[in-house]
């Protein structure tokens, strides 16, 4: 390497960057081609773009066969969002320059941000086919389908590239964490926890770490679960989004102070989570302590009206402890905020009919009934609303269909039979 350009490197290093890219400045003056390439990388690290672009232009137009240079050009125009530029740059490159696959991914790139998925597939497929042995275009493609979610379709590019084991020494390609969640997204879990385990052998890494653990849950091995959401925090404590799940594991492990203090210490990170306020909550009914149990979802509710997961299970508390009076005021509550569910309808009508409102409770049982009109539960409980509404007509007609679906309910029968003898 050419002497100043060794001198100002290390000037850079140390923090001397004026005096350093005056030095590169100078050895670029006297410098040979490959020296010249070398300083433009240089350039390009320390964000100073533009004059990276002027020096691999310049060698671009002495080497115009050379298609490295025009995929670090594009590169360098990428990152000036010159996005037009860099595709012409890329569809330089030859079929046969060595570079070839390395400027299909940037075109596919290019293309995918552009919104054009179809073009943008359609490279990739091309690429492959007429570089069969480049592992970087199957683990292109698998990356290209994992993120528009056709997780299948990417299993076997990802099963490709690892198989070839060919793939550039980069610690952000990691194939087999990547095989891993496309795995873990199909419901294949004992193949996802295989690859997790094999990718975090290569390299710990803190989605890895979490995606390892949240299968480990889907198949119900809480140790495991908890084994790698305690290393996750170990190596990145403000990684929120690990603290309902750990403390999930130590649940299903009847670990629940264990999982109280995970709790605390997520909320001591992040107040307003509500995802931990309602795991704190299945905590708390896990013990039986219904009213700590309450206090949290109610504490979730506060933050997020909409976490329907909360409020349908403040609404079955409130059912099974028969505090209709606090249901009512709830079901009021999310109207408000104009949140809407067949479930409030349905739980409105049940605590209007229970607080002796069973006028309100008919007309909310109406709305239900065009959810719920095949079950019986709630076919019983809007007739009888209806009934002692006065809804004669429509409570009996609501009784008969329980019987078409409840042949064997002879009280029902009994109770048709005993309203028409009223009405004659």
């Amino acid at each position: 390497m050419n002497e100043t350009l060794e001198q100002a490197i290390q000037l850079i290093e140390n923090g001397r960057h004026e005096e350093g890219l005056i030095k590169v400045q100078k050895a670029y003056e006297t410098a040979d081609d490959e020296t010249k390439r070398t300083i433009g990388e240089l350039y390009f690290e320390l964000g100073l773009v533009d004059r990276a672009i002027n020096v691999v232009e310049e060698l671009m137009f002495r080497y115009p066969d050379h298609g490295e240079l025009f995929a670090f050009a594009a590169e360098c125009y990428i990152d000036s969002g010159k996005e037009d530029e860099a595709m012409e740059m890329l569809l330089e490159v030859h079929e046969d320059d060595p570079v070839f696959a390395q400027s299909q991914l940037l075109l596919a790139d290019l293309y995918e941000n552009q919104g054009l998925d179809e073009v943008a597939e359609q490279k990739l497929l091309q690429a492959v086919k007429k570089a069969a042995d480049e592992p970087i275009l199957h683990y292109g493609l698998g990356e290209f389908y994992l993120n528009r979610g056709d997780y299948n379709k990417s299993i076997p590019y990802y099963k490709k590239a690892i198989h070839d084991n060919d793939l550039p020494d980069d610690d952000h390609i990691n194939p087999s964490l990547r095989l891993a969640e496309a795995y873990s997204a199909t419901g294949q879990f004992e193949e996802a926890l295989s690859s997790y385990k094999k990718g975090l052998e290569k390299k710990i890494d803190p989605d890895g770490l979490f995606g390892y653990g949240y299968t480990a849950l889907q198949t119900e091995d809480y140790e495991l679960a908890a084994e790698q959401f305690e290393r996750l925090k170990v190596l990145d404590p403000s990684y929120t989004t690990l603290y309902p799940f750990l403390s999930k594991a130590y649940r299903h492990l009847s670990r629940s102070d264990k999982a109280l203090d995970v709790i605390n210490e997520g909320l001591s990170r992040d107040e307003f989570n509500e995802t931990l306020y309602l795991e704190a909550a299945r905590i708390q009914f896990s013990k039986g302590l219904g009213e700590e149990g309450r206090s949290f979802l109610q504490k979730v509710i506060a933050i997020n009206p909409s976490n329907i997961e909360a409020v349908k299970e403040l609404i079955l508390y409130y059912d099974e402890t028969d505090s209709y009076e606090e249901l009512a005021e709830l079901i009021s509550f999310l109207e408000d905020y104009q949140e809407t569910d067949p479930l409030f309808d349905r739980y409105k009508g049940k605590a209007l009919y229970e607080t002796d409102r069973v006028n309100e409770a008919a007309e909310a049982y109406e709305k239900a009934l065009v959810f719920y009109q095949n079950d019986p539960e709630v076919i019983e409980e809007a007739a009888f609303a209806m009934l002692e509404a006065g809804k004669r007509s429509k409570g009996i007609e609501l009784l008969k269909k329980i019987v078409e679906y409840e042949p064997e309910r002879a009280d029902i029968q009994e109770r048709i039979e005993q309203l028409t003898e009223e009405r004659l």
